[in-house]
């Protein structure tokens, strides 16, 4: 039986460690096969991003930036974010205008995110039924979709059933 994916993990209890570090790598490989070079401030945003399976706000990730030493101008922060939406490493969640790391990098998808309203939590949900609806739909209307989001609100399991007792 295949393992889990990253996105998969996310409202389950997993080992997050393991998660994050194998998205990174992931990352990684697919920056070095578009030949972008992830400097070291553009890294640890991913792995700031990568830390917990939630969006965070531009500011946030500039927080930890600066605490690490990387410089508290907004550039710093925007500009590495930017990179990581451009290259598929990180995705933005227009409704929470906060970003998310790619749980997927390097494969072509669009990205459906489950956001609990309660908690917080993100999950990139593989959704190929989604994406290969939507893509029929615009070739129907000879349409060339670039880029596509969907984002759900609701409650993640554990908040579901917190508000259900």
């Amino acid at each position: 039986m295949a393992s889990p994916t990253p996105s998969a993990n996310a409202f389950t209890q997993h080992d997050h460690a393991h998660c994050a570090d194998t998205t990174l790598h992931k990352a990684e490989a697919v920056a070095a096969e578009k030949g972008v070079r992830l400097t070291p401030v553009r890294k640890r945003a991913l792995e700031i991003l990568l830390e917990e399976h939630r969006a965070m706000g531009a500011y946030e990730v500039l927080d930890r930036l600066a605490a690490d030493g990387f410089g508290n101008q907004p550039p710093v922060a925007y500009r590495a974010l930017e990179f990581l939406v451009e290259n598929g490493l990180a995705h933005r969640v227009r409704r929470l205008n906060a970003f998310a790391a790619c749980m997927r990098p390097g494969e072509e998808h669009a990205p459906v995110f489950l956001i609990c309203r309660d908690c917080g939590e993100v999950a990139e949900a593989g959704a190929d039924e989604v994406r290969q609806a939507l893509l029929g739909a615009a070739d129907r209307l000879g349409f060339h979709v670039e880029r596509a989001t969907v984002e759900a609100l609701g409650l993640c399991p554990k908040c579901y059933q917190e508000a259900a007792q």
